[in-house]
């Protein structure tokens, strides 16, 4: 049976490796790992294609150890048992033994948590790869066992050499410049993909020279590496917001198509953008969430692709409204000051008198009606009797908050007469 070309390629020793200098040149961590004696538990975290299996069986084979390659979607726990019991069992036939998990985000929690005992006994040496953020996707524990080696996605001039000799591998030697440009660019940092497509084109077998429009057409089809359920969801929200808030409107445009292009629920795009306008924006621009609202109900109307231009015209606004966190922190301050004294009650003049015996009590006896002072503020107190008067929230000199901040200085001023 004929490998696929990305099996065909893939480097045998570390000097045939395109990309990831930062881990193989001098110096780097794989680099000084690979000069070791013994193995050490490694998790290789990257996204497809960039090399992180590769690199993990150069590793590997630079012990003499005995390896076992688990994969979570083919292997069951009853395979993992029988080969820790065999190296258990002949010590001496096995003495340094590497278990290799590719995918290994995909184990249950009760399979993470059955490697344990046998990585902290020194029964095998561990060695993971994962495309997923590994805090999110392994356990704690196990986590705290193994060293972490962050691969990036591969630049131009890695897959461009990667390019250069499948060409020549299987004898395709004339392809257009401008061909070659754009299979590297739809790689997007991905040799698998970018060799899968190679393949593709060689068997169409139209003719031993590839044009520009056949090339064209194997790309046609737009690809993302965006998963709305992975961790590239929680990384490219993150930017979004991050350019609201840093007013960058451009970046919020480019991040809310990117995501709409991978896939991602408009109306949870809407959510966010929400949320941005009470935590961002605050009082500061007052029409901000009601912005949000508006656009999202004209998406609900239209939906995609013609809802879309809503979704950023709002998030365009939310990018140029003026800024202020004073509610969130005012909220947040405000939070833990009430789950601290939760026992103290308000003050007796604030509680209705709804009984006799309450009038007879007092309560609400020294209430002060604020309509009837001169402002409209009596400037009596409304916190708890003897705690000391807080204060949470600190308007900005931007925006709306501008009045806001004036009112509050009056109210305040009113208060300490």
């Amino acid at each position: 049976m004929q490998r696929p070309l990305s099996e065909e390629m893939r480097p045998l020793y570390v000097q045939e490796v395109s990309g990831q200098e930062h881990l193989l040149a001098s110096g780097g961590l794989l680099s000084s790992l690979l000069q070791e004696n013994r193995p050490l538990s490694l998790l290789f975290f990257g996204p497809p294609g960039c090399g992180k299996t590769t690199l993990a069986k150069i590793y590997m084979r630079s012990f003499s150890a005995e390896v076992f390659s688990f994969h979570p979607a083919s292997h069951g726990m009853q395979d993992l048992k029988q080969w820790v019991q065999k190296i258990k069992n002949h010590p001496l036939i096995y003495p340094k033994s590497i278990l290799f998990i590719d995918e290994i985000h995909r184990l249950t929690k009760v399979t993470q948590d059955a490697l344990l005992p046998h990585v902290e006994e020194g029964v095998f040496t561990l060695v993971g790869a994962t495309t997923e953020n590994p805090s999110f996707a392994l356990t704690h524990a196990l986590l705290s066992r193994l060293r972490v080696l962050s691969f990036h996605p591969l630049e131009e001039k890695a897959l461009e050499t990667i390019l250069e000799k499948a060409l020549h591998k299987i004898q395709l030697l004339h392809l257009p410049l401008e061909a070659k440009e754009l299979l590297i660019q739809d790689a997007k940092g991905d040799a698998r993909h970018l060799l899968n497509n190679v393949e593709t084109l060689t068997s169409l077998k139209l003719c031993p020279s590839i044009s520009l429009d056949q090339v064209l057409l194997l790309l046609s089809r737009k690809r993302s590496l965006y998963d709305p359920s992975g961790d590239l969801h929680y990384q490219w929200i993150s930017a979004f917001h991050k350019a609201i808030r840093g007013s960058d409107p451009d970046a919020a445009i480019y991040w809310l198509h990117r995501m709409l292009e991978g896939g991602e629920d408009p109306n949870y795009l809407a959510r966010r953008m929400l949320r941005i306008a009470a935590e961002d924006i605050g009082l500061a621009d007052p029409q901000a969430e009601q912005v949000v609202l508006t656009s999202w109900q004209t998406y609900e109307r239209l939906g995609s692709p013609e809802g879309d231009l809503s979704l950023a015209k709002a998030a365009i606004f939310l990018a140029l409204c003026p800024k202020s966190n004073a509610i969130y922190t005012a909220f947040t301050e405000s939070k833990k000051l009430a789950q601290n004294t939760s026992h103290l009650p308000p003050p007796p003049s604030m509680i209705q008198a709804a009984t006799t015996w309450m009038k007879e009590e007092g309560y609400g006896k020294e209430y002060l009606y604020d309509h009837d002072s001169p402002y409209g503020c009596s400037g009596q107190n409304h916190f708890p009797p003897h705690m000391e008067r807080p204060s949470f929230y600190h308007p900005k000199e931007v925006g709306f908050e501008r009045e806001m901040k004036k009112r509050k200085d009056f109210f305040d001023k009113i208060r300490k007469l």
